[in-house]
């Protein structure tokens, strides 16, 4: 008994002292897209001799650690790049969390639309058929989403467009101005960037406080081998295919976040997840709430299973 568990006991010990290293080194990270620089280190809000915060949380995740905190600041302007988290220094431990605490701030993956890139079809019709093509999404100024009207299956030809609305064809969006109007006029967006937020063989994460919108498939895309991770306070809106598509072998809690105005579902669960939704706002106007292509996975809405 006593050769045995003086091993064990020993390498509890390892595990706890490595455990307590890696905490003790956990630091804050903080990012601007106003006042940093990606030359910086990232570890101070503000500049000065010995550093200031990174531009981009592209950055943030390169010169990230274990269980580091991702502060990123609300500057009313949007952060427009794509975020991957992935591996050991993108994870956190069971009692310290690898965080992103997004502070409201938004992640927009749309573009402006080039005046030069519109085709004029006659009748103030107009259509623009951005490069990469799929899961379309045109946004006005103030990023709502402007007014799709869906073609008909197995229609021929396009239906009646009121000023300000749009249709999806053969890759193309057909725009209807007012008589006598351009697109330029209109100041229009649209989907450009694939993915906000992608988190792959990550586990113990936290991302909180975010808007998520505009990006040509998915707000956040959980693909495969992540564990432990919550979403908290999210705003996923806008985006061309999901809010938010967990596939793989996933454990993730999506707790309190809005999902809405998303082009084919508002979620998207897949493969042997398990997945518990808590206190959420799931909007079904623009298309289906949650979707379960395989139906062989554990959902729970509010603590009761999705069947």
């Amino acid at each position: 008994m006593t050769t045995t568990s003086r091993p064990l006991s020993a390498s509890i010990f390892l595990a706890f002292c490595i455990a307590t290293a890696y905490e003790a080194a956990a630091r804050e990270i903080f990012v601007s897209n106003t006042l940093g620089d990606d030359n910086q280190n990232g570890r101070y809000p503000t500049s000065s001799d010995v550093g200031g915060p990174v531009r981009s949380l592209a950055r943030a995740m390169q010169v990230a650690g274990p269980g580091d905190h991702i502060n990123v600041a609300n500057t009313g302007v949007p952060y427009r790049e794509v975020v991957s988290l992935s591996g050991g220094n993108n994870s956190g431990f069971v009692a310290l969390p690898f965080v992103i605490a997004g502070n409201g701030a938004v992640l927009d993956g749309s573009a402006p639309i080039p005046d030069d890139a519109w085709t004029a079809m006659g009748s103030d019709l107009y259509r623009f058929k951005p490069d990469g093509g799929g899961n379309l999404r045109l946004f006005q100024p103030d990023g709502k989403p402007v007014v799709e009207v869906k073609l008909t299956p197995g229609a021929v030809r396009l239906p009646k467009l009121a000023e300000g609305q749009w249709c999806e064809h053969d890759g193309y969006a057909f725009f209807q101005c007012a008589f006598g109007k351009l697109p330029l006029h209109y100041r229009l967006s649209y989907a450009k960037l694939p993915v906000g937020i992608t988190l792959e063989h990550v586990h113990d994460v936290r991302i909180v406080d975010l808007v998520v919108q505009g990006y040509q498939r998915d707000g956040v895309n959980v693909h495969d081998g992540v564990l432990d991770a919550t979403l908290g306070g999210l705003t996923l809106r806008g985006n061309g295919r999901c809010g938010i598509s967990i596939g793989g072998s996933s454990q993730v809690v999506v707790e309190g976040c809005l999902l809405g105005d998303n082009g084919q579902s508002q979620a998207k669960i897949g493969g042997p997840s398990t997945v518990g939704f808590k206190g959420c706002s799931i909007l079904e106007t623009s298309a289906p709430g949650i979707v379960r292509p395989k139906q062989w996975e554990k959902v729970f809405v509010d603590g009761k299973r999705l069947e």
